[in-house]
C-alpha cells in the first residue's frame, strides 16, 4: 500500500501533464478554426457584400428574362402600351416633317401635297392593325431570343460595372491556409471539424478536472510528500492549461434570414455579426501591446494579482511543506500565509463569469431589435456566447488551491484574555 501511494500520484501527474499539453494544444487549433469559421461567415462578405447581392439579384432577373412569355394579360397590356407609342411617333414624325418643309420654298410645296393628300388623322386610324403587326412580330419565337438575348447581356454588362471594394486579404488567408478552392468548401470542413474537436477539448479537460481532484484526494488521504509533490505539480498543469486556453467565446449571428423577392426567394444563413475567443493570456496580450498606458497598467495588475501572486503562493506553499529555509523568511511567510488577500484568482473566475451574464444578456437585447414583425422577412438572430472548457479548468485550480491552503494552513488561535 505504502509502494502503491507512492507510485500511484506520480501516475497520475504525468496523465495529468499529458493531457494538459494536448488540451492546450487541441484548444488553440480549435480556437484558430473557430475564428477562420467566424470570417468565412463574417456578415461583411454577405448580407454587407455588394457582390453577394449582385450575385442573388443577376440571377433573379436572368431568371425572369428566361420566363418571359407573351399571356393574355401581358398582350393586352403590351397592345395599349404600343398603341400609345404609335400614336406619338406618328404626330412626332408630321411635326418633324412640318418643320422641316417650312424651312424653304420647296418644302413649303411638298407640305401643300401632303396637307392635301395624306391626313394624320386618317394614318392613325390604322393604329390597331400596326399593334397587330408589331405584336405578331414580337411574339415569334426568334424575336423573343434575341429580346431575351439583349437584356440578358445588359444585365451581365450591369453587373460587371458593380463591384465590392471590400478587402478580401484575410478571407484569401484562410481559403489559402485550409487548401480549400473556395469559401463554401472551407465552411462544409470546418463545420465537421469544430464541433468533433469541440468534443474532444470538453472530454479532456473533464479528464484533467477529475486528475486533478484524484491528486487531491490522495494527498488529503496520505499527507505524504509524494502526494503532495504530485497534487503541486498537478495544480500547476491546471492553472497553465486554464491561463493558456480560451475561456469565453462571445458571438452574435444571424442564423437565417429570408423573404421572397419577385417571387424569388432570398436567403442568408449563419451571418456572423461578432465573433470573440480569448484566453487569460490572450487578453493580457491585447492590453500589453495597447498603445494606451492604462491598458497596459490593467495588464500587469491583472497578471501580478490573478496570476503571479497565486503561483507565488503555491511555489512557496510547496517550500514551506518542504521544510525549505526559503519559506522561513518574511518573503516566505509573506506568501505562505499572507498573500491569499492579495490573490485575485477566485475574483477572475468570478468576472468572467459576470462578464458572460452581461455579454449574454446585451447580445441577447440587441439581437431582438432586429426581428421585423409582420414584415415579410423570416429573421432567426442567435447568441452563440459560451464559458469553454478553459474557465471550468481554471475554475477547478482555483477551488483545489483554496482547498490545499485551508487544510495546510493553522488554525488561528484566539488572542489572550485581556
Amino acid at each position: 500500500m505504502r509502494y502503491l501511494s507512492r507510485i500511484l500520484p506520480l501516475i497520475l501527474l504525468l496523465a495529468a501533464a499529458a493531457v494538459g499539453a494536448q488540451l492546450v494544444t487541441s484548444s488553440r487549433q480549435n480556437q484558430r478554426a473557430k475564428g477562420d469559421y467566424a470570417e468565412l461567415n463574417s456578415v461583411k462578405y454577405g448580407l454587407f457584400s455588394i457582390d453577394t447581392w449582385k450575385d442573388q439579384l443577376t440571377g433573379i432577373v436572368t431568371a425572369e428574362v428566361d420566363r418571359f412569355s407573351v399571356s393574355p394579360e401581358t398582350e393586352r397590356e403590351m397592345r395599349e402600351h404600343i398603341a400609345v407609342v404609335l400614336g406619338k411617333m406618328i404626330d412626332e414624325a408630321a411635326a418633324k416633317i412640318q418643320k422641316a418643309n417650312s424651312q424653304t420654298t420647296g418644302g413649303k410645296i411638298r407640305q401643300a401635297f401632303i396637307d392635301m393628300f395624306v391626313d394624320v388623322k386618317d394614318v392613325k386610324k390604322g393604329i390597331p392593325e400596326y399593334t397587330d403587326a408589331v405584336m405578331k412580330e414580337l411574339k415569334k419565337p426568334k424575336t423573343t431570343k434575341q429580346l431575351k438575348s439583349l437584356v440578358g447581356r445588359q444585365v451581365t454588362e450591369f453587373a460587371t460595372k458593380t463591384a465590392d471594394r471590400q478587402d478580401h486579404s484575410r478571407l484569401d488567408e484562410v481559403l489559402r491556409g485550409l487548401g480549400a478552392p473556395d469559401a463554401e468548401a472551407a465552411r462544409a470542413r470546418l463545420g465537421t471539424e469544430i464541433p468533433a474537436a469541440q468534443h474532444g477539448i470538453a472530454w479532456r479537460a473533464g479528464l484533467l478536472i477529475g486528475l486533478g481532484a484524484g491528486l487531491f484526494g490522495l494527498f488529503a488521504w496520505t499527507r505524504g510528500r509524494v502526494a503532495f509533490a504530485a497534487l503541486v505539480g498537478g495544480l500547476l498543469s491546471l492553472l497553465a492549461v486554464g491561463v493558456a486556453t480560451p475561456m469565453i467565446d462571445m458571438e452574435a449571428k444571424i442564423s437565417q434570414l429570408k423573404f421572397v423577392l419577385i417571387g424569388h426567394p432570398i436567403a442568408f444563413e449563419n451571418q456572423i455579426l461578432y465573433f470573440q475567443s480569448k484566453s487569460i493570456f490572450d487578453v493580457f496580450w491585447l492590453m500589453i501591446t495597447d498603445d494606451q498606458p492604462q491598458m497596459k497598467a490593467v495588464a500587469v495588475l491583472v497578471v501580478t494579482f490573478s496570476l503571479i501572486f497565486p503561483l507565488l503562493k503555491l511555489l512557496a506553499t510547496t517550500a514551506s511543506f518542504f521544510g525549505a529555509r526559503a519559506a522561513q523568511g518574511k518573503v516566505g511567510d509573506f506568501f505562505v500565509h499572507k498573500s491569499g488577500k492579495w490573490s485575485m484568482a477566485d475574483v477572475l473566475v468570478v468576472a468572467i463569469f459576470m462578464a458572460y451574464i452581461g455579454f449574454n444578456g446585451v447580445i441577447n437585447s440587441q439581437l431582438k431589435d432586429l426581428n421585423f414583425p409582420d414584415s415579410g422577412v423570416d429573421l432567426i438572430a442567435t447568441n452563440g456566447t459560451s464559458l469553454q472548457p478553459g474557465y471550468y479548468v481554471f475554475l477547478s485550480y482555483v477551488v483545489l488551491s483554496l482547498l490545499l491552503s485551508s487544510r495546510l494552513t493553522p488554525p488561528s488561535r484566539p488572542p489572550p484574555p485581556a
